[in-house]
């Protein structure tokens, strides 16, 4: 088991590169099942995650190689149509290959999918839509099998804009017959680039971004090559990493447009940012002024960052209010936090956090993927020195985190137990 020992204080300077999003990355290389030919994926972060979807590829029968950041994926020979429960289990994301399996191959078996426990994320949206384009859904034992002579066309009105539900009617419709409407869809980026790869395929996917996306089916797709998008939530880490530690940081490789919620929220805290092209310089000096932050759905406030700005917020000069609005059980770090000297109320979903001077080091424990990167970012301003244990939910979405920051000048290390 490893851990990150870090002795805060420092403040970071320099440049940092964002690497490519993780949560664009998972649905296009499920997306890849949709093609007999190969794939070519440019970009792909080295994560857990992005491993685990890699062996799901694999456990189905594709070939999959890795050179670097690029993945070659060749699902011609896909020979399997159920994943194993120990791979579902390891990433909530392998439920993404449910769309384009069912779409291509009629039929597909998946356990529930596990992932990181931060609140109810339930399947019936996925399902309830693959059911109006005339799949065949049974839950038994802990599994979902859905099944389908022929998918067709439907308007699906989400409840809500999930993401992951999003993406998989996207693509299961693709080479469904008819025309597919999807209202109050996901409006994330990566929802984006997924329309932007499957499009590159030969599907006909149009309204992505926006809360209408219209799929008109095709007879088949073919091999591309295509390139990720920045990860706009590790960009926003990296410009929380330099204002709570009064830096000065160029963060590279990222979309600004995709942090525009951050960017506003970090100017009200006494940040100042300087937006080039693919370039965001976060300056900062002195204590942060509080404000109050509520999570919403894209282009809202990331719920993925509410952890990393609170841990800036512990220090603020004044009172912050966080309304966690998107999931129920994210506050996790708060108790970690306080073991660092923070002073934080939850009431429900509402946290008070009161800034104060300084925080100080301990040992916590990282409980999840965000709350790991909000430890880290805490010890980094802290005094003294910290020990943040549990990083294997950090390295699911964070890439050579500890290498990154020591070259902007922190102090912080990899222990393997």
């Amino acid at each position: 088991m490893a851990k990150f020992m870090i002795v805060g204080g420092h403040r970071l300077q320099g440049k940092i590169s964002v690497s490519g999003s993780k949560n664009a990355s998972l649905p296009i290389l499920a997306a890849t099942l949709l093609n007999p030919g190969e794939s070519v994926i440019h970009g792909v972060p080295l994560l857990k995650d992005v491993e685990v979807m890699i062996e799901v590829l694999q456990y189905l029968g594709a070939r999959v190689t890795r050179e670097g950041s690029t993945v070659r994926v060749n699902a011609a020979a896909i020979n399997c149509w159920d994943v194993s429960e120990e791979l579902t289990r390891k990433m909530r994301a392998s439920n993404l290959v449910l769309g384009p399996m069912l779409s291509r191959f009629k039929k597909i078996t998946i356990s529930h999918p596990g992932g990181c426990d931060i609140g109810s994320r339930p399947m019936n949206l996925h399902l309830k839509g693959l059911a109006n384009m005339g799949a065949r859904i049974t839950e038994k034992f802990g599994y979902i099998t859905a099944e389908a002579n022929c998918l067709a066309g439907s308007e699906i009105h989400l409840d809500m804009p999930s993401v992951g539900a999003t993406e998989n009617i996207m693509m299961a419709a693709v080479l469904g017959k008819g025309v597919t409407i999807i209202r109050n869809a996901a409006r994330e980026p990566e929802i984006v680039d997924l329309q932007n790869f499957l499009n590159k395929m030969g599907a006909d996917v149009k309204g992505a971004g926006t809360d209408i996306i219209k799929i008109k089916g095709v007879a088949s797709l073919g091999g591309t090559e295509h390139t990720v998008i920045p990860d706009r939530i590790e960009a926003g880490t990296h410009m929380i990493a330099a204002a709570i530690t009064g830096g000065d940081v160029t963060v590279a490789n990222v979309i600004p447009e995709h942090v525009e919620s951050l960017i506003a929220k970090l100017k009200e805290t006494g940040a100042q940012i300087t937006v080039g092209d693919d370039t965001l310089r976060v300056t900062s000096r002195g204590r942060p002024l509080a404000v109050d932050i509520k999570t919403l759905f894209y282009p809202g406030f990331p719920t993925d960052l509410q952890p990393q700005i609170m841990a800036l917020l512990t220090a603020a000069d004044g009172t912050s209010i966080i309304s966690e609005m998107v999931f129920e059980n994210r506050y996790k770090h708060v108790s970690e936090l306080r073991r660092m000297g923070a002073d934080i109320k939850v009431e429900g979903q509402i946290a008070i956090i009161k800034g104060v001077t300084k925080l100080s080091g301990a040992v916590v424990e990282a409980s999840d993927l965000r709350a790991g990167a909000a430890l880290v970012l805490a010890a980094l301003s802290a005094e003294n020195g910290s020990v943040v244990e549990h990083i294997e939910h950090i390295d699911r979405g964070y890439e050579r985190l500890e290498r990154k920051y020591s070259a902007l000048g922190a102090r912080i290390i990899r222990v393997h137990s």
